[in-house]
């Protein structure tokens, strides 16, 4: 039998804003269905981005993790600083060979595109063994052009390369034939990415396998071949053709449900923020809005506040709306700012993390209540969550963590990140904010915001 590998890309999906917590979620139920490759994109924001990464890579141990690159040098320098405590690393260099894609996208014509496929693999191959050439337009390149460039690329040192009909313009058996001639010039392993716009992506793909490819890039919805269709097929009709996959058929259902449930929660984030936006259902979040009207967004987000601390949201809320916009995401930190500010309980007084490729990710987090240090020692799936956890131990309390969200507020080496953290307690929702050069320190200082409201309120 011949084991179709399954690179999942559902973390690059387009159409859903997936918050850090969803992400790593994602991440995780991916590595339990054991398929061969997880796909994230390619690092934007340095702070935030590495960081979601290193954390996927404390837990994900069985999986390739594979970043996006190629659009610079920088983008490569990124992606093997993410990746540098995963235990199976692969960068992807994904640039466009179609004239249209070089010129436009990459603002590169032909001959120093070909040297710069060159170049990048190069580059990719000193920071990781494991590369990935991904032609992103092949079916609308050049046939002479495509064949050079993947050549150049394999003799740079690509371990695989990737042709993807991103336009749907070839049917299956059409796409098949091309994808054939394609592995029949390279002697690396050859995947396919198959555009779903004419609903043939499967049957592109599977075509394709019969014809000698051993990759197939899926995803949990997006545009590319459904994961759940694909493996599906593999396993009604494999046996039949010799193929089959390493995906776990029997937790298949449950874990695209899961999949879907989050990204469902994704959409409807998103919803949000467009309804504070374009002022659907009445709420236009400007700064001519009424304190009702901003008291309306509030509790859609899901908090209940007190009177006085509405009046401190809506005041908040009039000198961020003088200078932009407010959407779901500024009213979260507005509330988290300004919203039932209390004592604090508990005080931060130090935090030790260890994190790497060999050993799990621990955190020692010491805290003071009432003049007495309280010391906790946790072990956890990543950093950030073993500092959670360690917080939790010395509270002797474990609340739902409802959202997780990191975002860079200032620019540089030296940028300032946000943390906002949301907890729910006997059904209603406290946020926290944190702000640190160190993201794990405002990632701390975020959860144990929220703490403090919870434990003050509720004593």
């Amino acid at each position: 039998m011949k084991q179709i590998k399954i690179a999942d890309t559902t973390l690059l999906r387009e159409d859903s804003k997936f918050s850090f917590k969803e992400k790593l979620e994602i991440a995780r139920q991916l590595e339990k269905l054991c398929v061969d490759t997880i796909e994230i994109p390619e690092i934007e924001n340095a702070k935030t981005d590495i960081l979601f990464v290193r954390t996927v890579s404390s837990f994900v141990k069985n999986s390739i993790i594979s970043v996006a690159a190629g659009s610079s040098d920088e983008s490569i320098e990124n992606a093997a600083a993410a990746l540098s405590s995963a235990k199976n690393a692969r960068i992807c260099i994904k640039l466009p060979v179609s004239p249209v894609g070089m010129e436009y996208i990459s603002h590169k014509k032909a001959p120093a595109m070909l040297a710069w496929v060159s170049e990048a693999v190069k580059k990719a191959k000193e920071k990781v063994s494991d590369v990935e050439f991904c032609a992103v337009d092949a079916t609308r390149a050049e046939p002479d052009y495509l064949k050079e460039v993947i050549a150049a690329a394999a003799e740079a040192g690509a371990t695989s390369i990737t042709v993807c009909d991103s336009a749907a313009k070839m049917l299956p058996d059409d796409f098949a034939d091309f994808a054939a001639e394609v592995c029949a010039c390279v002697s690396v392993p050859v995947g396919v990415c198959c555009d779903n716009k004419g609903g043939l992506a499967s049957a592109s793909a599977v075509l394709s396998a019969k014809r000698g490819v051993e990759c197939v890039k899926t995803a949990v919805g997006g545009s590319v071949v459904e994961l759940e269709t694909f493996v599906s097929m593999l396993r009604d009709c494999g046996d039949n053709y010799g193929l089959c996959s390493a995906v776990k058929a029997t937790e298949l259902h449950r874990i695209i449900k899961q999949i879907n449930w989050i990204a469902s929660n994704a959409e409807n984030e998103k919803r949000i923020v467009s309804a504070a936006d374009e002022g659907e259902n009445g709420v236009y979040l400007s700064e001519s809005d009424s304190q009702s009207e901003v008291n309306a967004a509030v509790l859609r987000l899901g908090y209940d506040l007190s009177a006085d601390d509405q009046t401190k949201v809506y005041e908040e809320f009039l000198r961020v709306a003088a200078k932009k916009k407010v959407g779901a995401k500024e009213l979260d930190a507005i509330v988290a700012s300004v919203a039932l500010q209390v004592p604090a309980t508990y005080k931060l007084v130090s935090y030790v993390i260890n994190n790497g490729n060999v050993i799990s990710a621990s955190a020692q987090i010491t805290l003071n209540k009432n003049d007495t240090a309280m010391q906790g020692v946790c072990i956890g799936d990543g950093p950030i969550d073993a500092a959670f956890l360690a917080i939790d131990q010395i509270i002797g309390h474990h609340y739902e963590l409802d959202d997780f969200q990191i975002q860079s507020v200032t620019e540089g080496k030296e940028a300032m990140g946000s943390a906002l953290v949301k907890l729910r307690s006997n059904g209603k929702l406290y946020s926290g904010n944190g702000i640190s050069t160190d993201i794990i320190g405002a990632s701390i200082r975020a959860y144990l915001n929220a703490v403090n409201k919870i434990v003050y309120e509720e004593a």
